[in-house]
C-alpha cells in the first residue's frame, strides 16, 4: 500500500525547506520583480515562469526541480551581488516536466505571458511582457490529456468533521462529477480508500484526531492541509453558491453541516489553483454510509481489486472483467467495482441491463462498434472550460455527440430476436438512451451540426495553431486565407489589369521596405506620370535605373496581405471561442451524453466478460445467505486458461442466518492446495455481484454484505514500527470490532506469526468471536487443525478442506473443497517440491515422525544427532558418479523399445527418490 505524500508547512514538497527564504525582492529588474511577485502570492509552488518558448524556474525552485527530475542547473544574470539559479523546460514539453513534478509530490504554479511581445514593444523600448499566473497544477486538478490516464479517475477529495460526523467530498475535475457522502468517523479509512483520491483536503486541526490521522495513513496520493477557518459551515456555503453561480444551496438537497465544510474546502482550493476560471462541475451527487459495501484499505489491496499488491494493474479483477472500449466506460466500471452497492434493487437494475444485451449478441456488438468512436467528452468539456482545451476537444464533441446520434437510431430500430417475446429496454439502458436522443436535446443537436459542418478533420491541439476551421463557414475568413495563401496569384492578376489599363508592361514586385510597389523603367514611368494614368499612379521612389509606383488598390492589397494570416487567424479563435462558449452553455446535457454513453458501454462490456467466461446473473437479496455452487476464482481462471489448463470450480455454502447450516467455516487443507484462492474467490463474487456484474459460477445467492473484511496474506508495515504478526493483529482487531451479521469475512491462518501455543490459542478465539459475538458469515482458514473440534462444540461452524493425495510418493492437488477437516498439512511433501535440498526434507521427515509419535510434542528430540543433517548431507559431497548415474550408463538408449524405457525411466525415479 502506498503510504500518502504529506503536505504540512514544514514537510511541503514545494516548499522551501525549513529555514529557507526568498531573497529580498529589493533592486530587482523588471522581469524578476515579476517572478518575485508570482512566487510571493504562491510561495509554497515551483513557479513555472514564461519566458518566450520556456519555462524558467529560479533561485530555490530551480535547484529542487533540478534534484527532482533532473533538468539542467544553470545560472542567470546576478541578484543581490549573487548569480540567480536557473533551470529551464520548453514550452512544448511543458506537460511531461508538469508530470514528473507533480508524481514527484510537487504543487506548480504557472506564470504565463499575458501578452505577445509585439504589443509590449507598442507601449516603449523599456516596456516587459505582462506576465500573470493562471493555474496552480496539484495532483487533483490535473486536466491534461497527457497527464492523466485515460481509463483511471483523478478525484481531489476532501474531509471534514462536526458534531462527531464527518463528511467525505469528492470532484473529478477533467469530467465535472461532484460527490459527498456522509460516514462515521471510523469509516474515513473505508470510504477514501473507495474514491483512491490523488490529492486530499484536510483542515489543520484534524491531524490531532487520532481516528482521522489513522485514516489519511491509508489513504494513498498527496495529503494537503488547509486552514481550519476554509472548512467553516458558513465561508463554505459562499463560496459553494460562488462555484455553482447560485444564490441558494436548496438544490442540492438538505445538506449536513459537514458535508458543506468539505465542500466548501473544494471549491477553496479550486479558486486558489484555477485563478478564476470556474469548471464545469455537476451538481454534487449525495451518498450516506448504508448505500454502498464498506471494504477497508487492507481488504481491498489484499483483495487486488483495482491493482495487484504490486501496484500494477494486470492481474488484478478489473483488468480481467474490463472489456469497455471507452475510456470513460473503464473509469465507470473501476468506480462501480470500488463500491459495490447494497440495495438489491438498485443491482437488479444494472443486471437487467447485462442480461437483456446478452440476449442481443448482433446489437450488442453493433453498439460496441459505434463506442470505440465516441471520444472522451467530459474529459474534453472540462478542459474547454477552464480555458485549456482546443480544436481536437470540440473534435471529441463532435465524434461524442455523433456516436450519441448513431446510437439512439441502432437502438430505436433494433429488432427483437425472434425467438423472444419483444421487450422494452431495461431501466438502465432507458435512462443512459434518453440523454443521447437528439430530438429531446435541440442544443446538442444544434452543436453538433455546426462542429460537424465548421471543424476540418486534421485538428490541432491549441486554437494558436489554426486551421481546423472548414471553408465557406466564414467569407471573412475565406477572403483572409486566400490573400494569405494565394497572395501571388491575387498579385499576378492586378499586375496584368494595370498593365492592359496603362498599356505599359510594367511589374509588381516587392522588397522588406516598401512592400508591394509598381516597377518601370525611366521611358515608362514618363507615361505612368503623365495625364490620365497620374491619377491612377502615385509616385513613391526612383533610382538610377527604376521609377517606383503604387496604386490605391494595391496599397490597401499590401495591407491585406501583410495582415491576411494573422487576421485568419484571429477569424478562427473567435470562432473557436463561440463554439466553446455554446458548448459551456450545454455543458450539463453534454456531461448526461456522456455518463449515458459510459453505462452502455459497461453493461456490453460486462455481457461480453460474462459470456466469455461462462458468468452467470447472482441472485441478490436481503437474507443472509451465502450459496456459490460451481464457482470459480475470476483471474486464477483467466490465468490458468491461458495456460491451456482447466479451473477446478467449487461450492460455498454459508447461512448467516444459522437455520439451515454453518455460517463460519473451518478450511484446512496443505499448503499449495488452493485455501488462499478458495477464500478470495467467494470475497470477490460478493463484489462482483453487489457492483452489478455476473459472476463466475454455476449459481449463486447471497444476502447483501454491508461489509467485507479480508486477512489474507503476510506482511509488515515498517513505516508503522509494526511486524508481520502485529500488522495481523491490527487487522484481525479491526474486524472483530466492526464485523456485522451481515458481513463476510475471510481469515487466513491467524495466529502463524507467533508460538505455535499463542497461535493456536489467538486462533480458537478468534473463531469462538466471530462465532458468538460477530455472527457474521466467515471462512476460516488455518492449519491448527486442532480447530476442527469446533464444528462439535459450535452450532454454526462446519469443516471444510482442501483435499490433497500422495500417489507413488508424489503430492497431488485436487483443489477440491469438501466437508470435514483435512488429514494432516503435507508440509514436508510441499518443502520437497519447492526445492529444499533432500538432506533437509529427509532431516525433516525424521522429526515429524518423532514428533508425531510424541503426541505433538517435542520430548523425545534430545536423542536425535544435533548434526544429523550434516552427517548426512557429507556423503552427497563425494567426488564420483551416483547410482543413477550408474544405472543411466548400463543403458543402450537406442536399443531400447517404447515399453523398456518407460520402465526405465521408473527405475531412475526409484533410485533417485529420497
Amino acid at each position: 500500500m502506498n503510504a500518502p505524500i504529506l503536505r504540512p508547512d514544514s514537510a511541503l514538497a514545494g516548499a522551501a525547506p525549513s529555514g529557507a527564504a526568498m531573497p529580498d525582492p529589493s533592486g530587482a529588474t523588471p522581469v524578476m520583480a515579476q517572478y518575485f511577485d508570482a512566487k510571493a502570492r504562491q510561495p509554497d509552488a515551483l513557479v513555472f515562469f514564461r519566458m518566450g518558448d520556456f519555462y524558467e524556474l529560479f533561485f530555490e525552485d530551480a535547484q529542487r526541480a533540478s534534484a527532482a527530475i533532473g533538468i539542467t542547473l544553470t545560472y542567470r544574470g546576478t541578484h543581490g551581488g549573487q548569480p540567480i539559479p536557473m533551470a529551464g523546460v520548453p514550452a512544448h514539453a511543458a506537460e511531461a516536466y508538469l508530470a514528473k513534478l507533480i508524481r514527484a509530490g510537487f504543487k506548480v504554479a504557472v506564470c504565463e505571458q499575458m501578452e505577445d511581445p509585439a504589443e509590449a514593444k507598442k507601449r516603449g523600448g523599456k516596456s516587459i511582457v505582462r506576465r500573470d499566473l493562471v493555474r496552480v497544477v496539484t495532483p487533483g486538478t490535473l486536466t491534461e490529456e497527457g497527464l492523466l490516464d485515460a481509463r483511471g479517475s483523478n478525484r481531489l477529495a476532501a474531509i471534514a468533521v462536526r458534531g462527531g460526523q464527518a463528511a467525505v467530498a469528492s470532484a473529478e475535475l477533467s469530467t465535472g462529477e461532484v460527490e459527498c457522502l456522509l460516514v462515521q468517523v471510523s469509516g474515513l479509512a473505508s470510504a477514501l480508500a473507495a474514491i483512491g483520491p490523488s490529492e486530499t483536503l484536510v483542515p489543520d486541526r484534524l491531524f490531532a484526531d487520532e481516528a482521522v490521522s489513522a485514516a489519511l495513513k491509508t489513504a494513498g496520493g498527496v495529503i494537503q492541509p488547509m486552514a481550519s477557518a476554509l472548512a467553516e459551515p458558513s465561508a463554505s456555503e459562499t463560496r459553494l453558491k460562488r462555484l455553482y453561480g447560485v444564490d441558494t444551496l436548496d438544490g442540492f438537497g438538505t445538506l449536513a453541516g459537514a458535508e458543506i465544510s468539505a465542500l466548501g474546502l473544494i471549491a477553496a482550493h479550486l479558486e486558489t489553483t484555477q485563478a478564476g476560471r470556474l469548471p464545469a462541475l455537476r451538481p454534487p451527487r449525495r451518498a450516506g454510509e448504508a448505500d454502498v459495501m464498506a471494504i477497508d484499505p487492507a481488504t481491498r489491496a489484499s483483495l487486488e481489486i483495482e491493482k495487484t499488491l504490486s501496484g500494477g494493474r494486470d492481474g488484478s479483477l478489473l483488468s480481467v472483467i474490463d472489456r469497455t472500449v471507452t475510456a470513460p466506460g473503464a473509469r465507470l466500471l473501476a468506480a462501480r467495482l470500488a463500491r459495490p452497492l447494497l440495495s438489491p434493487a438498485a443491482i437488479d437494475a444494472r443486471l437487467d441491463a447485462i442480461g437483456w444485451l446478452m440476449e442481443r449478441r448482433a446489437l450488442r456488438e453493433r453498439l460496441r462498434v459505434l463506442l470505440k468512436s465516441a471520444g472522451d467528452m467530459a474529459r474534453s468539456l472540462s478542459r474547454l472550460a477552464l480555458g485549456r482545451g482546443g480544436p481536437r476537444d470540440l473534435g471529441a464533441l463532435r465524434d461524442g455527440l455523433g456516436a450519441a446520434e448513431a446510437l439512439a437510431a441502432l437502438f430505436a430500430a433494433e429488432p427483437e430476436p425472434p425467438t423472444t417475446v419483444p421487450a422494452p429496454a431495461p431501466e438502465e439502458i432507458a435512462q443512459a438512451l434518453a440523454a443521447l436522443d437528439p430530438s429531446a436535446h435541440p442544443a446538442l443537436s444544434s452543436l453538433l451540426a455546426e462542429l460537424r459542418t465548421g471543424l476540418g478533420e486534421e485538428l490541432p491541439a491549441q486554437a494558436r495553431d489554426g486551421g481546423f476551421v472548414g471553408a465557406s463557414i466564414s467569407p471573412d475568413l475565406d477572403q483572409a486565407r486566400a490573400l494569405r495563401d494565394d497572395s501571388r496569384r491575387v498579385i499576378l492578376g492586378l499586375e496584368s489589369r494595370l498593365q492592359a489599363e496603362s498599356g505599359v508592361s510594367l511589374k509588381i514586385r516587392h522588397n522588406a521596405v516598401l512592400g508591394y510597389f509598381v516597377d518601370a523603367t525611366a521611358k515608362q514611368a514618363e507615361a505612368l506620370m503623365a495625364p490620365p494614368l497620374n491619377a491612377l499612379f502615385i509616385h513613391r521612389q526612383t533610382t538610377a535605373n527604376q521609377v517606383r509606383f503604387t496604386t490605391v488598390e494595391l496599397a490597401d492589397l499590401d495591407a491585406k496581405i501583410a495582415q491576411a494570416g494573422e487576421r485568419a487567424l484571429a477569424i478562427e479563435v473567435s470562432i473557436f471561442e463561440a463554439w466553446r462558449a455554446e458548448a459551456c452553455r450545454a455543458a450539463g446535457q453534454i456531461q448526461a451524453a456522456a455518463e449515458g454513453l459510459a453505462r452502455l458501454d459497461v453493461a456490453a462490456g460486462l455481457a461480453e466478460w460474462a459470456e466469455d467466461a461462462g458468468a452467470v446473473r447472482p441472485d441478490v437479496d436481503g437474507s443472509l445467505c451465502f450459496d456459490a455452487e460451481g464457482a470459480r476464482h475470476p483471474v486464477v481462471e483467466a490465468a490458468v486458461r491461458r495456460a491451456g489448463e482447466a479451473f477446478t470450480p467449487n461450492n460455498c455454502c454459508l447461512d448467516g442466518a444459522g437455520a439451515a447450516g454453518a455460517r463460519l467455516s473451518i478450511v484446512t487443507g496443505p499448503n499449495m492446495a488452493g485455501k488462499s484462492t478458495f477464500l478470495r474467490q467467494n470475497a470477490l463474487l460478493a463484489i462482483l455481484a453487489q457492483a452489478g456484474c455476473y459472476v463466475p459460477a454455476r449459481r449463486l445467492k447471497l444476502g447483501v454484505v454491508d461489509r467485507l473484511f479480508s486477512r489474507v496474506g503476510a506482511g509488515d508495515d515498517l513505516a508503522r514500527g509494526r511486524s508481520t504478526f502485529m500488522a495481523e493483529m491490527v487487522e484481525t482487531a479491526a474486524i472483530l470490532t466492526q464485523a456485522t451479521p451481515r458481513s463476510f469475512v475471510i481469515l487466513d491462518e491467524i495466529g502463524r506469526g507467533t508460538a505455535t501455543y499463542d497461535g493456536l490459542a489467538i486462533a480458537w478465539a478468534c473463531a469462538e468471536a466471530l462465532h458468538d459475538t460477530n455472527r457474521c458469515r466467515g471462512l476460516f482458514a488455518t492449519h491448527y487443525h486442532e480447530l476442527a473440534v469446533l464444528e462439535e462444540r459450535l452450532a454454526f461452524v462446519s469443516n471444510l478442506s482442501l483435499k490433497a493425495k500422495e500417489w507413488n510418493g508424489d503430492l497431488v492437488f485436487l483443489h477440491e473443497a469438501g466437508p470435514g477437516p483435512a488429514d494432516r498439512s503435507y508440509g514436508v511433501q510441499v518443502a520437497r517440491l519447492a526445492g529444499v535440498p533432500p538432506t533437509v526434507v529427509a532431516r525433516a521427515r525424521e522429526v515429524l515422525d518423532r514428533l508425531e509419535s510424541q503426541q505433538h510434542t517435542a520430548s523425545g528430540l534430545e536423542d536425535l544427532p544435533l548434526f544429523a543433517a550434516a552427517a548426512e548431507a557429507a556423503p552427497a559431497a563425494a567426488v564420483g558418479p551416483s547410482e543413477a548415474d550408474k544405472a543411466l550408463a548400463q543403458m543402450d538408449v537406442d536399443g531400447m523399445s517404447p515399453r523398456e524405457a518407460l520402465d526405465a525411466l521408473y527405475r531412475l525415479k526409484a533410485i533417485a527418490r529420497p
